[in-house]
């Protein structure tokens, strides 16, 4: 192939980069890879990409990495509910994403796909009807510096589309499934309830979706995707106790766990941050954390499917093949 049929993709050593550049590698594309000195790179094992070293803030590695190329995916972003200086959170996911999407458009992209999150989108009370791409959403409704980020960088990109810039954008729900290497917080979470390390919870709801059907999504809204449009790349609706559940019936070690209410660990969940601030060390329970808890962050993916072709399997599948991943690569030790 020609040099212009390069694709490059942004976020390829984390759990969703890494689903799409496999997708992409499938289906033939040749690949250009933005990667840091110092990520782990087992996502990238079997995969025939060249590698560009560098980072979102590196603008001189976006430029050498977009040169050239027909498509791009930025999917990398800094994923974190809790981060000791959050200004730098901001500079990676909002002025990093400007600065790539520039660059893009001078070195000729003919187009690009845009990984934003439901996290960037409002939310019904209770979940009902399931959010979609067009319920009202402001920003000081955002909770947390992550989703602030992820909703400053989406508002933006709308922008950037509107004068010209040739990206689509994909919102993907709660993603798990195989290869979740760090692991994320969901994986976390599955991994932790798989092992009996999750004694008690706080109920809630979220959107499971396969990481796979989540990179399949990000291929059709590159195929078929309207510029300046989003898409919900959402799953099945589900419970937080519903998950666990899932995760039971999977592991067949049914386990007891107590249901917490949320007002009284608001405490505690200063603490951690307090302990954080100090240590250096993410915490595992923070205000944001509780936050989110009380809302039912169910979307609907129907957009998706009606203009895309978009599919998704049910959540079950999502949990049976990440915990098949995490037991094959010894994450399931009790």
């Amino acid at each position: 192939m020609a040099q212009q049929d390069l694709t490059f993709v942004t976020g390829a050593t984390g759990f969703v980069g890494a689903a799409v550049a496999r997708a992409l590698a499938a289906r033939g594309y040749p690949l250009r890879l933005l990667v840091r000195s110092s990520s782990e790179r087992k996502h990238l094992a079997g995969l025939n990409a060249e590698l560009i070293e560098g980072d979102l803030n590196d603008i001189d590695s976006l430029a050498r990495g977009v040169a050239g190329c027909r498509y791009v995916f930025h999917v990398a972003a800094d994923y974190r509910i809790w981060v000791p200086v959050p200004e730098a959170m901001i500079a990676t996911n909002v002025r990093a994403t400007e600065n790539l999407l520039r660059l893009a458009q001078d070195a000729g992209v003919e187009r690009i796909v845009y990984t934003s999150s439901v996290a960037a989108l409002g939310l019904s009370p209770k979940g009902e009807p399931p959010a979609t791409e067009i319920t009202p959403v402001t920003y000081d409704k955002v909770t947390g510096v992550y989703k602030k980020s992820k909703f400053l960088a989406e508002q933006m990109v709308l922008q950037l589309a509107k004068e010209g810039i040739p990206v689509v954008i994909v919102n993907p729900a709660a993603p798990i499934g195989p290869g979740d290497v760090k692991p994320t917080p969901t994986g976390v979470m599955i991994r932790d309830a798989a092992t009996g390390r999750m004694p008690a919870y706080v109920d809630t709801g979220l959107s499971v979706v396969h990481v796979d059907d989540c990179a399949a999504g990000h291929l059709l809204a590159l195929d078929h995707g309207v510029i300046g449009e989003r898409y919900i790349l959402g799953g099945e609706n589900i419970s937080m106790s519903d998950v666990l559940r899932l995760v039971d019936e999977v592991t067949g070690t049914p386990s007891r766990r107590m249901r917490l209410p949320i007002g009284p660990l608001v405490p505690a969940a200063v603490v951690a941050e307090t302990m954080a601030r100090i240590t250096g060390k993410e915490p595992r329970l923070t205000r944001d954390h509780l936050k989110m808890a009380r809302k039912t962050m169910y979307f609907s993916s129907a957009k998706a499917e009606r203009d895309l072709g978009y599919t998704y399997r049910p959540a079950l599948d999502a949990v049976r093949d990440a915990i098949g991943w995490f037991a094959e690569h010894g994450y399931l030790k009790r």
